[in-house]
């Protein structure tokens, strides 16, 4: 990684990226939103990068929010300011003192006319914000202050911010609703589903309980879920040769490995030196699918994986 004077480290290849994004993710100093996620630290360094954003200010001022990108009105601001492209841009308030004050924001391009964004109390009540428990309660002043900003810079300044929204205004939108499974036409599809088949097993015991040298241990019992035993993504376990389960998607696989593994790390009367080679020996037998699965989406596997070690050798 390269060190800039003013801009601090950063990766300058997808390897360097990856690593970074790892690094930040365990670390308690960025945002929770952030730790632990390392494709999201690397999907928000990717938008800083593209905004003009240095790694540790784009993971600042960067946020999805009701599933929308969006970067603060203060950011924003920063990055017009900063840009070549703007002459001025004015903020101030009309109105002051009457029922309906009116934020208005006024973004000059060199070379354009003005554009002018105004929104007042009437716009808030319209829109159902204005009275809204949480910011529109504590500082609507300052709140319609970013509405008025977030229209006139995105208006006059879509090149620069590129086509992100302010996340004072994400913030409103309200939550994507969740699709809703519709139900079988035959009721008793939901009483008995096909190709489905509940597993219990005790993850120890895969392990050798004899070869880890622990009697009479009480460990997780993970309940997996066979997704049709013809599935293409197969979870194994060490010392079996055949897969103890398979899935259709990759998603679900991911799922089963993480939820298998986390239970391994956390059974608590193992020791944790034992603990950790089962983790080890379970990551290297299933190490082909891991392999083969996109480069960001396993650096999170892997960030998990030394997440667990990394407790578990503190705990020894």
């Amino acid at each position: 990684m390269q060190l800039s004077t003013n801009r601090g480290f950063a990766p300058t290849n997808l390897t360097e990226a990856i690593q970074f994004s790892d690094m930040l993710a365990s670390s308690s100093m960025v945002p929770k939103a952030y730790q632990g996620k390392p494709q999201d630290v690397l999907v928000c360094v990717q938008w800083g990068y593209e905004m003009g954003l240095a790694p540790m200010q784009a993971l600042q001022n960067i946020a999805v929010i009701n599933g929308k990108p969006s970067v603060y009105g203060d950011a924003a601001m920063a990055l017009v300011q900063a840009s070549s492209v703007c002459e001025d841009v004015e903020e101030f308030f009309e109105n002051e003192g009457s029922p309906n004050p009116i934020a208005v924001c006024v973004a000059k391009r060199k070379g354009r006319k003005p554009v002018i964004a105004k929104f007042s109390v009437e716009d808030a009540k319209r829109a159902g914000l204005w009275g809204k428990q949480g910011p529109w309660s504590a500082y609507p002043k300052r709140m319609m202050q970013m509405r008025a900003r977030g229209f006139a810079l995105r208006d006059a300044f879509p090149d620069v911010l590129k086509g992100m929204i302010t996340a004072e205004e994400a913030q409103d939108y309200p939550e994507e609703a969740k699709p809703v499974q519709a139900k079988p036409a035959n009721p008793l599809d939901l009483v008995a589903p096909k190709k489905v088949e509940i597993i219990e097993e005790t993850f120890s015991q895969d392990l050798d309980v004899e070869e880890l040298a622990v009697e009479d241990v009480e460990v997780a019992t993970a309940t997996v879920a066979t997704i049709a035993t013809d599935g293409a993504f197969k979870l194994f376990v060490p010392k079996k040769t055949e897969p103890h389960s398979a899935y259709e998607t990759l998603e679900a696989w991911q799922a089963a490995y993480e939820d298998l593994a986390d239970k391994t790390a956390k059974a608590g009367k193992v020791e944790p030196r034992l603990r950790m080679t089962a983790l080890r020996e379970f990551k290297e037998a299933n190490e082909a699918t891991l392999k083969g699965i996109d480069t960001v989406v396993r650096s999170v596997h892997t960030a998990a994986y030394q997440k667990r070690i990394k407790a578990l050798g503190a705990a020894q």
